[in-house]
């Protein structure tokens, strides 16, 4: 081959390599274009809509999910109220004699606007140094906008989640989640119902009804602006506006925001910085107020701190709540009877277990025995009942399974649970004997394994104020169109297991009395409303850590004609503190006490179905 041919032959392949990388490059700009914009990569980037977002500054008016309601229409997920929003490109329209005269309208001071816009790199809502959203009447919102000042304006917006907002751990909180969005909302993804930057429930309400609660778009304001953050002529302002007349959906909840906001402001009050109260109706089983802490903020989740957790629905050892399982196997298989008595000398005298009371009670009856909360006495009432059939009642009185509402068919949905997160009890581990001795005593007072949710405490109230027979818990009570008319209703229902019988119930209640009027919650005893429970005590933590106790009390009220059955539960307390959890539930009385004159709150005389 001489040296013309292989230079022309060298420059064809070059020209052709060169070809081929052009054609390539340009099918793959085709493809970024035009083929696949909207699922770009592996990750699904939608790049039209991040391209547009690139020269687009917006605000969300309302998400567009739907509303969480309490029972009486009072929203929890906020409320419409007219604001004041600040763009960025604002700052180069607003002078000082136009910000003073917004200042001048809305009554607020003209600093709190110049550091709001200068501080703004997004679009904002004006808040006040608490974060809490300033609300302006009609009459501002109008002088407002007759100013025509781009980028500012006053507009009706919702908050879904309100700094002072109630209930936070039942509404739960959205976030982004592409992974969840792809495993649980695959069908919705793929046919582009769902992004993958799509917020989407997390926790709470907001994850367990996220199919229902999955809205319209959200009514958004938008300016769209050029490379120096000015308006576009023609395309400067667009207001999109939800136009649905039936969704999207409302959840009404059994929740009393009147009585959640009291019974938060007593955890805050006294200074409860883990645990939780539940309040449910005492004739329906339906949560009337739950409160969780710590407290956290839904708009700025971190996950790994846990403080979102619901605390009611998380299980932690009961201590001697317990004892009321153990007295209904011992009341219940007639080993037992309230009379008969034992004797307690401080020591069991073995396995390192004692009494809370160091010198003893001496001797007393079963029924004085759980008034005072006697070890010795439960520990000896436990070896005559034996551990299969303390486990078993605990089955039936539904404290070792989630005891929230279950709907078998929802739609396409099986098995539909309320309750997020729902933890079950337990009362031995699964290796762990049931005839050991030393294990059977101590799981006779709530501790080593035995683990309950306040949730199941609190239902356990209802059960025996039900004559023995469990409820399933509601928190929600219907789903309604934007309309108000109803999409779907949970009727009450009872609890799939087998209770326990009127006799036995009706003895642990009159027993629950006597700890009120003789006994560990005389502390109770002068109550607005009559008191009937048990305290409860759990050591917690190893014995080379720093003691440390969860205190609870459960209990219903008023013991003539119950109307509430109440769990409180003070996490992590020192050892020698003074129970708390007595005195928390106290107040928590007093409160439903001054709520009596309001209406009945039962939502529905319908029976269990």
């Amino acid at each position: 081959m001489n040296p013309s041919t292989s230079i022309k032959r060298r420059s064809f392949l070059v020209l052709l390599f060169l070809t081929l990388l052009w054609s390539g490059l340009v099918a793959r700009l085709w493809w970024i274009q035009l083929g696949s914009p909207h699922h770009f990569s592996a990750h699904g980037v939608d790049l039209i809509k991040n391209a547009v977002q690139q020269r687009r500054q917006s605000i969300v008016l309302h998400t567009g999910r739907g509303d969480i309601l309490d029972r009486h229409g009072h929203p929890l997920t906020g409320a419409e109220q007219k604001a004041l929003l600040l763009f960025p490109l604002a700052k180069a329209n607003v002078d000082e004699d136009k910000l003073q005269k917004v200042a001048s309208i809305i009554h607020e001071p003209v600093s709190m606007l110049e550091r709001t816009l200068q501080e703004a790199k997004e679009p904002v809502m004006l808040r006040d140094p608490d974060k809490k959203l300033i609300s302006l009447t009609d009459e501002q919102a109008d002088a407002v906008n007759r100013l025509q000042i781009p980028g500012l304006l006053a507009l009706p917006v919702t908050e879904r989640y309100r700094p002072d907002g109630v209930a936070k751990h039942v509404v739960g909180y959205v976030s982004q989640n592409p992974d969840y969005v792809k495993s649980v909302y695959e069908e919705e993804w793929k046919a582009g119902k769902l992004g993958l930057d799509t917020m989407v429930g997390a926790a709470g309400l907001e994850r367990s009804f996220e199919r229902f609660l999955q809205g319209v778009e959200p009514s958004t304001l938008s300016y769209y602006v050029d490379g120096h953050g000015a308006p576009l002529r023609g395309l400067d302002v667009r207001y999109s506006k939800q136009e649905q007349t039936l969704y999207p959906l409302s959840l009404v909840t059994t929740l009393d925001a009147d009585i959640q906001e009291r019974v938060e402001q007593i955890a805050d009050e006294s200074h409860l910085q883990s645990g939780s109260i539940v309040v449910l109706d005492a004739k329906t089983g339906d949560v009337v107020a739950m409160v969780s802490r710590p407290l956290f903020d839904q708009t700025k989740v971190d996950v790994t701190r846990g403080d979102w957790q619901n605390h009611a629905l998380k299980q932690i050892p009961p201590g001697s709540v317990f004892k009321t399982v153990v007295a209904a196997a011992a009341l219940g298989e007639g080993v037992v009877s309230p009379t008969d008595r034992f004797e307690c000398t401080g020591e069991y005298g073995k396995y390192g277990f004692s009494c809370w009371k160091k010198d003893g009670h001496g001797s007393l009856t079963m029924e004085e025995a759980f008034a005072e909360s006697c070890n010795i006495a439960f520990a000896e009432i436990a070896k005559r009942v034996g551990g299969e059939k303390i486990e078993e009642y605990a089955k039936k009185l539904g404290v070792s399974s989630q005891v929230g509402h279950v709907t078998p068919q929802l739609f396409k949905l099986t098995d539909f649970h309320q309750f997020a997160g729902e933890d079950k009890g337990v009362v031995f581990a699964e290796n762990s004997s049931r005839t050991d001795e030393g294990i059977l005593i101590q799981t006779a007072i709530g501790q080593r394994d035995v683990r309950m949710t306040p949730l199941q405490a609190a239902n356990l109230m209802v059960t025996l104020l039900n004559n023995g027979k469990p409820r399933s818990v509601r928190i929600v009570d219907q789903i309604t169109y934007k309309n108000g008319l109803s999409f779907t209703h949970f009727p009450l229902q009872e609890l799939q297991v087998d209770g326990i019988d009127a006799v036995t119930a009706y003895k642990l209640k009159r027993m629950m009395r006597k700890v009120v009027t003789d006994g560990t919650g005389m502390a109770l005893a002068d109550e607005t409303w009559t008191v009937a429970g048990k305290s409860g005590t759990a050591q917690v933590g190893s014995a080379s850590d720093e003691q440390m106790a969860h205190h609870w009390f459960v209990g219903y009220t008023p013991v003539e004609e119950p109307r509430y059955a109440i769990a409180v539960v003070v996490e992590n307390q020192p050892a020698n503190r003074l129970h708390q959890a007595t005195s928390v539930f106290g107040r928590v009385v007093e409160a439903l006490a001054a709520q009596s004159t309001k209406p009945a709150l039962s939502l529905a005389g319908n029976s269990p179905e």
